[in-house]
């Protein structure tokens, strides 16, 4: 059993193109589409793979989207296990107007999972043992309950492992009432959280040790975007700067920051350099175009500039 399990219950198969120019009611030429397999758990797997550490990628797949994505999944070197559903997986398209960079991201509705689909996972983690983190990243598709992740929460912990979250909204809320050991929450994810319309730079602190005094998480990561990140621990307030780059995408650059993450945890790093290790990751990923994730050479450049 690997050391590190990601969960996906929402991917997706990732269309990137090109155009001219983005213009209403004309037929527009495209690039030739690049196709990537997504979804928050499988992204960081697969930008855990980049860097040199294995993991399980736990992920549904149905109907031809799902068994285009399966085939991809194979072919990543990613050791997974697959669960079938009767919905197909869904496409995602991220489309690039080259005449002003600007990035257009489209979202497919998702499939509907019954009961008897979305337990497989936990089923799997209940049966199984050896593994000392599990990673839930993503949204929930239709008829996942929205305390899913605190249930594998729940599990987790009966397992003596640690759980990290990346998602947002209830399902994000739901984990925390539970206890985790890290979530990755943006800005207004934390002000939801805290159930304040929107936090003042000066009240993120406080508002990331609510939480962890409250039990909800051992550790909190603010991402920031170009404003880089901020960790706070009981014991721990650190904040770290992005590096200054030319953005061509920011597809996949939060799950290549949870990757990041994680990679310096299992290293036992501090978390200092398991921040910095975080933000390289996350900031390698918007050096490339369209659906791409982090490069190990990227990551190791930005590290040390950070």
């Amino acid at each position: 059993m690997q050391k590190i399990i990601t969960i996906t219950l929402n991917p997706s198969l990732d269309k990137g193109i090109t155009v001219k120019e983005l213009v209403a009611e004309k037929k527009l030429q495209c690039s030739i589409p690049t196709l990537e397999p997504g979804g928050g758990g499988i992204n960081v797997s697969r930008a855990l793979e980049h860097l040199g550490c294995n993991s399980l990628s736990l992920y549904m797949y149905g109907g031809y989207t799902g068994n285009k994505l399966y085939d991809m999944m194979n072919a990543t070197g990613v050791e997974c296990r697959a669960f079938r559903i009767n919905g197909d997986t869904r496409e995602n398209m991220i489309v690039v107007d080259k005449l002003t960079n600007a990035q257009y991201r489209f979202g497919m509705t998702s499939p509907t999972l019954t009961e008897e689909e979305w337990q497989q996972p936990l089923r799997f983690l209940e049966e199984n043992v050896g593994f000392e983190y599990v990673v839930a990243s993503g949204s929930l598709p239709t008829g996942v309950p929205m305390d899913y992740f605190g249930k594998v929460a729940a599990i987790v912990h009966k397992k003596g492992a640690k759980l990290i979250i990346d998602t947002s909204g209830e399902a994000l809320k739901h984990a925390v009432k539970v206890g985790v050991y890290l979530i990755k929450p943006n800005l207004t994810e934390l002000s939801n959280l805290n159930e304040l319309e929107e936090l003042k730079k000066e009240e993120i602190i406080c508002a990331a040790k609510n939480i962890i005094n409250d039990q909800g998480s051992e550790v909190v990561v603010v991402s920031m975007g170009a404003n880089g990140a901020i960790l706070v621990s009981a014991n721990e307030t650190i904040s770290l700067p992005a590096p200054t780059l030319k953005l061509k995408s920011t597809v996949g650059a939060g799950d290549s920051m949870v990757a990041g993450l994680v990679l310096g945890i299992t290293r036992n790093y501090d978390w200092t350099d398991t921040l910095k290790l975080g933000i390289a990751c996350g900031s390698a990923a918007t050096m490339n175009e369209g659906t791409a994730l982090c490069k190990k050479n990227d990551v190791e450049d930005l590290f040390k500039r950070i």
